[in-house]
This record gives C-alpha cells, structure tokens and sequence, in this order.
C-alpha cells in the first residue's frame, strides 16, 4: 500500500480500506484479511477518539506519521487495531471491525476455536486481531514496507461505491456515540463477516 493513500483525513481513507486486506505473517504462518467494516476516529475533532484528548504514552502511535498499526488493549482483555492516516500530529485513526479470511484459514480457526463458522473468525474487531494474530508488539508496526511482517495491500477488485453503507459506530459512549453527528462506520452490504450493531449500553451500579 502506497503511504499516501492513508495520508488522508481518516474519513475518506476508512470506505476506501473496504476490499482491502490486512495479512500478518508470523512464525505459525501467514493469515491476511479482506476488510468489510471499519469505523473512522478524527482524533482532538472526535469526542470518540483516543487522542480527544491528546497524546498519551497508550496513544502515541495515532500521533505519527500514517500507514502504521495502533494496537491497543480493551476491557482487559482484547487487542483491537487501528490503520493511522492523514498528517503526523492529527491522531487519525480507521478502526479495523470486520473481514473475511481469505489466506491462513486453518491456522485463523486454531486461533479462534469459540467460532461457529468460518465467517466468524474475524468478525468483530477483537476477532479480527486474534485471527490475525496480532498483540501488543504489534503496536507501530509498518503496513507500508514490503519488509514488514504485517502489510495492507490494496483491494484486489475494486468495490462497487453502491454497496458502501454507513452508520452509527459500535459501543461508543457520549456525544461520539450519536449516529446523526458521527456515521462513521463504514461496511459493505450483504456481507456476513460485518458485524451486528449494538449501542453502547452505560454499566449501571449496584
């Protein structure tokens, strides 16, 4: 993948990552992804984001220069994976939720024994990342060098800009999480590796 393609505002990148695949090679063997859903975070413009409220040591990645990973740990325990874009200081993010494993499906369901089907192994974001077999170390990493262990490729096909939809994003809380203000999940219709939408839903204390 060419670096200028993601050194765009997060919000045209992330429809255009639609089609594209995301392989990670390890010593186990190599697993790539065709992507089918993402979700776009603008950074200090997007009460969504990381980075709303500036750089932090958790963060710092979104804060470089684009084509690189942000990995980043949740609810104590899931990685999920960001593709950073635009300019090096926007913190600009596409959230990686879905896709279809199309390399390494024997070794994606050894990491992913609760599927119940091969559509499930990376649908979700944190499945997605396990399929993949990405972690903490993964954090940084270059999807732009032809040397890199884990790389974006372009789409082999090009996606119909018909079948893009958009929408509310997943789980997130506050002013981020209104659908009118901030569609900024994007998918591909009729696809079965796009995950369900469920609101976030606040914790309520006992």
């Amino acid at each position: 993948m060419e670096r200028a393609f993601l050194a765009r505002p997060g919000l045209a990148v992330a429809p255009d990552l639609l089609g594209c695949v995301l392989r990670h090679t390890t010593p186990e063997g190599t697993v790539a992804v065709r992507l089918t859903e993402v979700e776009a975070y603008q950074g200090s413009e997007d009460p969504g984001s990381h980075a709303f409220r500036g750089p932090t040591p958790r963060n710092e990645v979104m804060f470089g220069p684009a084509g690189h990973l942000y990995v980043y740990f949740t609810y104590g325990m899931h990685f999920c994976a960001n593709v950073v874009c635009d300019v090096e200081g926007t913190a600009t993010a596409v959230l990686l939720r879905g896709g279809e494993v199309i390399q390494g499906a024997p070794l994606a369901a050894t990491r992913r024994l609760s599927a119940r089907s091969p559509r499930d192994y990376a649908r979700g974001p944190a499945r997605l990342v396990s399929a993949l077999g990405l972690g903490r170390s993964d954090n940084g990493a270059d999807l732009c060098s032809s040397s890199s262990a884990t790389q974006l490729l372009p789409a082999a096909d090009a996606v119909d800009p018909s079948s893009v939809r958009t929408g509310p994003r997943v789980g997130v809380s506050g002013p981020g999480g209104d659908g009118v203000s901030f569609p900024w999940r994007f998918w591909l219709d009729g696809e079965a590796t796009v995950s369900p939408y469920r609101p976030h839903v606040p914790k309520r204390r006992k």
